[in-house]
Formats: C-alpha cells, structure tokens, sequence
C-alpha cells in the first residue's frame, strides 16, 4: 500500500468535481490504474459484461437524469466493442464522457512492438461515433483535457466526447496536487438574430402552420416554448420517435407520433409553413422519403450538417432551446385564424387521427394495438421506459404517449441490444439522483439475445429494471419485411434459450405469460424489488407500410 497518487487518480478527482457520480465500463489491463484510483475515490462503478452494452448502460443513464454519461474502457478489443453502442449516443445526441486506456507511450506511432492490445491509431477507431478524440500524453494535461471534454460533451449539439490515456501515464507516480475544481459550461449556441425575424415574418402569415418535434426538441429542453408556439399559432404538432414525449399527446393540436402514416405526411405536405426542431426529415420522418412539402420550411437544428440536407428551407443552427425561446418572445398570437381549406387546426388534427385509427382497424391489428394498450396502461404514468429494436418499438414509436415519464428507443442508429443495458443504466441513473429506480425495459428474443449477459449486472447491483421479452422464435420484423418482398424468409429464425430459466439461472426472478395477461405480470414486475423478467411468447405483425402506395 502507498499514499502515492497517480494519473488515474487525477482522472477520478477531475470527473467527481465536474459532478461525476457513477461511472460504467468493464476493467482491463491498461486501465487498471483508473480502477487503482476508483478505490480512494468515490465514484460509484457499475461493471457490466460486455463493453457495448457498458457504452448503452452510459447512453441510459445520461437519458434518464440528464446528466453526463461516463464510460471507462480497456484498450483495443475493449475500446472497439464498444463503438456500436457509442454510435447510438452520437446519432441521438447523448452527452458522454469516454475515457479509454492505451498502451504504453513507447507503443504509440508507426512501430508494430507487438504490445497486446495494440491498434495502430485507436482513437482513429471511434472519429465516426464520437464528437472528438483527445491523446492524453502527460499526466499535468488530463484534469484540462476532461474538463474539456465534458464541456465539448454538453455543449450542443451534444455527443460523446473520447479520451484515451496510454497505461504508463494512469500509472506513473505524479506530483500534480489534487484536483479541487473544475468548472464546464455548455458553449452558448444562440440562433441569429436576422433568422429568427425572418421566420417570424413567415409565420405571421401563415394560413396552415404545422411543426415536427424532433429528437432536438427534448435534448435541447424546448418543451415549453414548443407549446407555447404551438398555442399562438393553433399549429399542429407531430413528435418523431426521438421527439416523443415533448409535445403533450391529448392536447387538441397534438397529431401525437404517427409519422409513418400517409394521412399524417398529407398533412404535413400541405402546410404552408413547417416548422422542423431537431430533425433532419430523415427516413422515418419523412415517411421513407416520400415527404414532398408544398409549402416553406424553417429548420432549427444544433448541428449545422442537418440543415437542409434533405430538404430547403430556412435553416436556423441553434440549440433547440434557445432558439423556440427566441421564436416564442418574438412570436405574437396569430390575428388571423388558421385555415386548412375550410377546418379548424383542431379538427383536422381529430379527423387525421381518426383516419389513422380507422386504417389500423381495418388492417386486423387488434391483438397488437390490445398488447400496447396493456403495456402502456399498467406502466405508471412518470415511469421512464427504453425500447430496443423490435417490433413492440416500432409500435411505441408511433402510438406510445410517454405522459409523465420518458420515451427512450435506440432509433438514433439502429443497433439491436439496447433497451435492457440502457434501462439499467437509467435504473442506476434515476436513484443516484434522489428518484424512483424503477423502469421498464421492451426487446424481442432477438435483440434480447446481444445484452442477455447483463442479467449479471441487473443481479449484482439488484437493479429495479423489468425486462419484457417478447419472443416471437426470430428477427420477426426482417421476417416481415422479406416475406413481404420475396414471398419467403431466409436466415431470420432463431434458436434460443428458454429466458424464463435462463434468467432463474442468473438468480433474477422471471416469469411467462400470455399476451391477454403482460398487464397483470408487469403490474406485478414493478411491485417487486430488483430486476425480474417477463417473457411473452407471441408474433406481433406491423401496420401496413403507406409509403409503397397502393
């Protein structure tokens, strides 16, 4: 034992005065000063079991708080592992520390020394899912360049942040005193001024507004001035599945998340006016591209490479929040009444909705739409809840009212095994800050099957997650998808394990149901202490796709 400190200790000190209070990762050789120093510290460790799904635990837990993600990571296996799950928090905006471990200094360069673990450039590795990546080479520069990281971090548009200190600077004897402060303020991001003028001359002649609430839209904290907005205007206001939740879903103007209907793209297209927050009218929005806009369009959005790159408009780079906030001051109630060719905005956002509700019906979805009234009514209203890719999510994306609790799918780039690890790290999340832990986490057998190790996890740390598994014996949205395009599946089927004894094995508590009864299993999951495990044996289909015509 010595009181000697090291680098790793200067990296614990920095992050816990930057507010840092958890941190997860998976501990490797290169990295074991971080871990030497976690000890004398008080930085809470979550280890989860494979680094991906650590990369999707830090994803959850920045979600459900708000607060900044950190994610410890080995190098080189361990560094890479967890790319898919970064490229997640990149695509949505998810602020994250990384800080990866690297091989010796003497390592570093064009020289194969045959050191394990080593890459030829790792940071190299993660320049496509992370906002920027720092080589810390000395440790007097790592409490600066974590603070500066955490300050790109939160800054918008907001991102994970990679930093890797090679093992001989973690450990190495240091004279750096102690870190006693550091400070990281988001980096201002207002809209300029001729550009919310100019979007205000647009709107106060506008006959038809309508607004899409995007992903930015929550990240940026804009719910307020959106309805704000919404209400002067009498505009209609339709959420992506990223801006779920950030408009309310029974107010008269809310068009709710059924962007993947035709009815809704009708509407949309005939808006004179459209206000887009947070969104790049990407496929899902834009209803797989075949969104064709009649009228202008003003775009707002942090992130200046999303800005009229499918389609023109005004485009406003600013953080959501401070833009709706300017827009909402400068914006007057609208004199004139909104006029869709005769109906009221609030009319024509209840007959699209009906319209909506009538195209499913007509479809035999009834077992579908009973299974997601089931889920949503015996999940509590403030109850957050994060989906993986599957087709229960792709349900939730377009009928899921979030109320009082938060909506949180892996939408952003797609990746299959993200809805349990993130929910634990939500779980995690939401009781470091003082608030209930408990949270529901929705996959499919497939999906399931990339996180089904962090059951471990779950147990270890008796985490309140209730994990809903819904097994339908394979990838059942590919099997939808190539049976309705080439008559037949191929490579979709699935051997896999029983979940209920598999879970039983890990010592969580698990349990099967019939569909007609996840309400009643749910209600019981989330009465009890810790994970526990629902699984449902069923084949959910999809509503038909209106985007392929008739």
């Amino acid at each position: 034992m010595t009181d000697q400190r090291n680098g790793g200790d200067l990296v614990v000190e920095t992050l816990e005065a930057l507010g840092a209070k958890t941190v997860f990762g998976i501990p490797g050789q290169h990295a074991l000063g971080l871990f030497d120093a976690m000890g004398r510290g008080n930085l809470h460790f979550v280890s989860s079991r494979v680094e991906n799904n650590s990369a999707f635990a830090a994803d959850g837990y920045s979600r459900a708080t708000g607060e900044v993600g950190v994610l410890f990571l080995s190098t080189g296996p361990g560094a890479l592992t967890s790319l898919a799950g970064l490229q997640e928090a990149y695509a949505t905006g998810v602020p994250m520390v990384v800080v990866a471990s690297q091989i010796p200094l003497e390592g570093l360069g064009a020289r194969r020394k045959g050191m394990l673990h080593q890459l030829d450039d790792q940071k190299a590795s993660a320049a496509n899912v992370t906002k920027s990546q720092r080589l810390i080479q000395h440790a007097s520069g790592i409490p600066s360049a974590i603070q500066d990281a955490w300050t790109e971090a939160i800054s918008s548009p907001q991102g994970p942040v990679w930093i890797e200190i090679p093992q001989n600077v973690l450990l190495d004897p240091i004279m750096v005193p102690p870190v006693e402060d550091a400070l990281a303020e988001a980096a201002d991001n207002p809209p300029r001024v001729e550009l919310i003028r100019e979007a205000v001359k647009w709107l106060s002649t506008a006959e038809r507004p309508a607004i899409i609430a995007g992903g930015g839209t929550r990240r940026g904290r804009a719910e307020k001035s959106l309805l704000s907005i919404a209400e002067k205007l009498r505009a209609p206001v339709i959420c992506t599945p990223g801006g779920n939740g950030a408009f309310p879903w029974t107010h008269e103007l809310s068009l709710q998340s059924w962007i993947e209907d035709r009815y809704m793209t009708d509407v949309l297209e005939d808006a004179d006016v459209l206000i887009v927050i947070g969104s790049s009218l990407g496929e899902v929005t834009s209803n797989y591209f075949t969104f064709e806009p009649r009228g202008r369009i003003i775009q707002i959005d942090a992130e200046p490479r999303v800005l009229e790159s499918n389609r023109p408009g005004l485009g406003i780079r600013a953080d959501a929040g401070q833009a709706l906030a300017a827009l909402d001051e400068a914006l007057a109630p609208t004199a004139a009444a909104p006029d869709w060719h005769g109906t009221t905005p609030e009319d024509l956002v209840k007959e699209s909705l009906a319209k909506v509700t009538a195209r499913l019906e007509a479809q035999d979805l009834g077992k579908e739409l009973k299974f997601m009234a089931d889920i949503r009514e015996a999940v509590p209203a403030d109850m957050q809840t994060f989906w993986d890719m599957t087709i229960s999510a792709y349900w939730g994306w377009s009928c899921w009212d979030s109320r009082e609790g938060q909506f949180h799918s892996a939408q952003g780039a797609g990746g299959l095994g993200y809805g349990f690890p993130a929910a634990i790290g939500g779980a995690v999340g939401l009781e470091t800050v003082g608030k209930p832990g408990r949270v529901l986490a929705v996959s499919g057998d497939g999906s399931s099957m990339y996180s089904i190790s962090e059951l471990a996890t779950a147990k270890q740390h008796n985490i309140p997650v209730t994990w809903l598994i819904v097994d339908d014996g394979g990838y059942g949205i590919l099997r939808e998808y190539m049976v309705g395009a080439f008559g037949k599946a191929t490579a979709t089927e699935l051997s896999r394990p029983d979940f209920v004894k598999l879970a039983e094995a890990f010592g969580v508590p698990a349990r099967r149901v019939a569909p007609e009864n996840v309400g009643d299993a749910l209600r019981e999951g989330f009465a009890a202490d810790g994970p526990n495990v629902v699984v449902v044996e069923t084949l959910l289909k999809m509503f038909g796709p209106t985007h392929l015509g008739d």
